[in-house]
């Protein structure tokens, strides 16, 4: 019944245009009365989005198994690549889609309030991970917004080509950035590193004992905040 509604729907925005089309034209088509659209579907906007409830419920259930022992940037980054896989299931429907939101600005703004809330998804898991981090909070959120942006920009670039690129690739791509920007930094084998030491306050008596030293070891051009962010990490405690 749910797949029969949103099918005559995007047949008749598509045959008509979404203004020209009522719920009572879809629910015609479809075979069906009112009250069985409105089971399934809040409004007119939803028939157009209908996945993102579940796919917005297996990324929080998928950021929620993560443990402490992954990285909170590749999890996050993980958690984007589920929603690429929901456009990437149906590249028809997908890029039917992105064609109508790009004519009508209401859908448009629906649009963007679904992106919100998976934005403030991964947020809220990022601030979990970095609660004993100075700017925890900040960092969680300038993250989670950078992996929307980049995962929208793959996508896009996908849905321009009506879906005849690489999704996977485009939206890799996009995410490395973000990998390489807020991540960890990884050497790959049997490359030599540019050093840039950055040497931590000496403890006292009152703060770590005296044989905690930490060494980093970081790529030329990496900000500064991210090496001290390594520090605060690995000292278990913020830097005074």
């Amino acid at each position: 019944m749910r797949d029969a509604l949103v099918a005559a729907a995007f047949q008749l925005f598509l045959e008509r245009g979404y203004e020209q089309t009522t719920v009572d034209d879809i629910v015609s088509l479809a075979g069906v009365g009112r009250r069985s659209f409105f089971r399934y579907f809040p409004s007119k906007e939803d028939v157009v989005f209908p996945d993102h409830e579940r796919c917005l419920a297996d990324m929080t259930e998928f950021l929620g198994r993560g443990g402490d022992e992954d990285d909170p940037v590749a999890r996050v980054c993980d958690a984007a690549r589920l929603v690429l896989r929901m456009y990437a299931e149906n590249p028809t429907f997908s890029v039917q889609r992105y064609r109508l939101t790009r004519k009508v600005p209401g859908l448009r703004a629906y649009e963007l309030s679904v992106v919100w809330r998976y934005e403030r998804a991964l947020a809220e898991y990022l601030r979990r991970r970095f609660s004993g981090r100075r700017d925890g909070t900040l960092q969680a959120d300038v993250i989670a917004a950078a992996v929307v942006a980049a995962h929208n920009n793959g996508l896009r670039s996908w849905l321009r080509s009506d879906g005849q690129s690489d999704a996977g690739a485009e939206v890799d791509h996009a995410l490395a950035h973000v990998q390489r920007t807020f991540g960890p930094t990884v050497v790959p084998p049997g490359s030599t590193p540019a050093p840039a030491p950055t040497h931590a306050p000496a403890p006292t008596s009152s703060e770590a004992p005296a044989e905690d030293v930490v060494v980093v070891v970081s790529r030329r051009g990496v900000p500064m905040w991210r090496v001290v962010q390594e520090i605060e990490t690995t000292l278990g405690r913020p830097l005074d």
